[in-house]
């Protein structure tokens, strides 16, 4: 491959611009549960990005962080559910600790390199999320944000108590959603509705259909944001590489409120329509015709009136006043006003925050707890969150307009020392499991995470995943074991893409290590790397740091491929008669160099194989860091003319795989 110096001038001239320190977090599991395939796909993608960082900024300038969401309606149902069947006899606290520990324990067994795994409810992280918390509220207070609201609540009378969000199950009012999995104010895709636009309400409780009573909370002002949130999205559009479908989603909330209403009623509309707020009504050759508004009060307004008319409608997505609060003992208890007490934080808008508290939780084991604001509050400092589609509406326009709200007056998207940043959102499509979509709530269930162990290691499974496609589309796992429509006679995917390194690489150092050891008294080679190859690997790396930056990690298994592929292909022309040439030299020192490349861009995806193989030829681990990433493999060693790796035996493997792999 001919790669010319004008060609690699222009690259490096576009190099991503990477800031002093980082903040990487990613998706908080629900403190019930154990982790899936879906859960530990978004794992191995922020903890690639983590270790990446590190290696690029140096680790002491990264902080990676994620925690169990221990609070919330579905915790408290399940742990009802439990308790119901004799299945836990505990605390509700025990039974959320004993989620956390589990989940912890799988992290580890995957190589999550998180910096800390918190819980908003238990442990060290829990006073500090309680005081993190209460500042939230005060902040937003203080700057007017608030509103007490009374405001609708799902009530069942046969067992007099109001219903938490998932002790109601209907269906989602949004119009084109097909989903029969929604909850009070919210359904499983994310969309945020009124309680009273619930289809079929249900309580899990009694079966029966709860009523709705009044019931005040704080609420966010959320919709006097969406001038500012209209002008991120266009700064996201044009000067970032946030995936394109996520300010489509988000600007989908930014439009005017909208109801839709089939055409079957439309006369019935029509003699009504006098009635209604200000509104705009287009008809098309739609089934259903649609009836916009400029406010959002207008149009509960309207939806109070065609409900009495017995017209039928689906509203569309907007902005509504996001409520901060709840009235579920199990919670961080939100401050008592003269307007309202006795309330606890709702579990979204707490675990908005809660990474900003697992942070302080961290710093504060190096009594540097106050130091947090260096990270969350500072130019110099960038926040990558990582989170999956159906949170979308939380991590962007809820919380990017709480962040705006806590600047005060003139608030800006040129955020200013001091304030809290606006994240940078890495959020993933689905991760379907046999061309499915799979979830803990649905019919079909994904493979857990520690169930995949016992069937492949955890690199293969962390190449696997990070190679899958998710920026853009969803993406189907298809683990030959457990797809009962699998082609005998063709080899699992998991274990075919992971072959570029348990075969094609280890294949690789095998020969250069024995080649040094048969020729060369195991004196490694030393020379000067061709030019062509400084050429080659020089675009490779390039490539690999774009594809990091544009969060399009499928690209950089791509780019690996083809580099370590290109290893092979240059080691098949040397030739062991000749094994002293200059001729004979030069393909091991240029193998070498590609070698060296191909180590550190491997690190964040297969770190402990890839530190193996780095302690096995004596190297210093320096060889990581991209301060280094131009200097040849001699740059790493205290004698390059006669370094001497260790001895390697006869059909030794780098990187491994499972025994049951080698019969396949």
């Amino acid at each position: 491959m001919g790669i010319t110096k004008e060609v690699l001038d222009k690259m490096s001239e576009n190099r991503p611009v990477w800031p002093k320190r980082a903040i990487v977090t990613s998706g908080m599991p629900y403190g019930n549960k154990s982790l899936h395939c879906g859960h530990i796909t978004l794992f191995i993608h922020s903890d690639f990005f983590a270790r990446f960082l590190r290696d690029r900024l140096g680790k002491d300038n990264v902080i990676y962080v994620s925690g169990t969401d221990c609070y919330g309606s579905p915790i408290m149902e399940g742990y009802r559910k439990a308790k119901d069947a004799n299945k836990v006899t505990g605390t509700i606290e025990e039974y959320v600790e004993s989620y956390h520990n589990l989940q912890e324990s799988i992290l580890n067994q995957y190589n999550i390199s998180l910096n800390i795994f918190g819980a908003s409810g238990i442990g060290e992280a829990k006073p500090i999320h309680q005081e993190m918390s209460n500042q939230v509220f005060n902040r937003l207070l203080e700057t007017n944000n608030l509103s007490p609201l009374k405001t609708l609540q799902f009530y069942d009378e046969e067992k007099k108590t109001f219903l938490n969000g998932r002790q109601v199950m209907g269906k989602c009012p949004f119009e084109g959603c097909q989903s029969e999995h929604a909850y009070a104010d919210e359904c499983d895709l994310g969309h945020q509705y009124m309680p009273q636009e619930l289809i079929d309400p249900v309580s899990s409780l009694s079966g029966k259909k709860p009523v709705l009573k009044e019931i005040g909370n704080w609420y966010f002002n959320l919709e006097n944001y969406i001038g500012l949130l209209k002008q991120w999205t266009e700064y996201l559009d044009k000067n970032t590489p946030t995936r394109k479908y996520v300010t489509k989603e988000i600007n989908e909330f930014l439009k005017k409120p909208e109801l839709y209403v089939k055409k079957e009623f439309l006369d019935q509309f029509k003699a009504i329509e006098s009635e209604l707020p200000e509104h705009e009504l287009v008809v098309d050759n739609k089934p259903s015709f649609t009836v916009i508004f400029n406010k959002l009060t207008d149009r509960e307004h309207s939806c109070d009136i065609l409900t009495e008319k017995g017209i039928r409608y689906r509203t569309g997505k907007t902005l509504v006043p996001f409520r901060l609060t709840g009235n579920i003992e199990w919670g961080v208890k939100a401050p008592d006003t003269k307007e309202l007490k006795d309330l606890t934080f709702w579990v979204w808008p707490e675990s908005l925050w809660a990474p900003i508290s697992f942070t302080r939780t961290y710093l504060n084991k190096f009594n540097r707890q106050n130091t947090w604001k260096d990270w969350w509050c500072s130019k110099d400092s960038k926040v990558y969150q990582f989170i999956g589609e159906d949170n979308i509406y939380f991590y962007g326009p809820a919380q990017t307009a709480m962040w705006f709200a806590m600047q005060g007056d003139n608030p800006t998207i040129d955020v200013k020392d001091g304030d809290l940043s606006i994240p940078q959102i890495v959020a993933n499509k689905h991760t379907l499991f046999l061309n499915k979509k799979a979830g803990s709530s649905s019919a079909i269930k994904p493979p857990m995470a520690d169930e995949l162990l016992k069937l492949y290691s955890a690199e293969q499974l962390r190449f696997h995943f990070l190679g899958m496609n998710v920026g853009n589309n969803s993406a189907s796992f298809m683990p030959k074991p457990l797809n009962p429509d699998a082609n005998p006679s063709e080899q699992d995917p998991v274990v075919r893409e992971y072959n570029l390194l348990t075969n094609v690489f280890n294949r690789a150092l095998r020969t250069l290590c024995y080649t040094w050891q048969k020729y060369y008294d195991g004196v490694m080679p030393y020379g000067e790397v061709s030019e062509e190859i400084k050429n080659q690997c020089r675009y490779s790396v390039l490539k690999y740091e774009k594809a990091v930056y544009e969060h399009k990690f499928h690209m950089v298994c791509y780019e690996l491929d083809t580099l370590i592929r290109n290893i092979n292909k240059t080691l098949t022309a040397f030739n062991g008669d000749n094994a002293h040439t200059d001729e004979a030299k030069q393909i091991l020192v240029d193998a070498l160099y590609m070698s060296r490349i191909a180590l550190t861009l491997l690190h964040p995806i297969a770190p402990e194989s890839v530190e193996k193989v780095v302690e096995f030829f004596k190297l210093d681990p320096a060889i990581f860091s991209w301060d280094n990433i131009d200097k040849d493999i001699y740059a790493f060693v205290s004698d390059p003319h006669n370094h001497k790796p260790t001895f390697l035996e006869p059909k030794t493997d780098f990187f491994t795989k499972p025994s049951w792999q080698y019969e396949e």
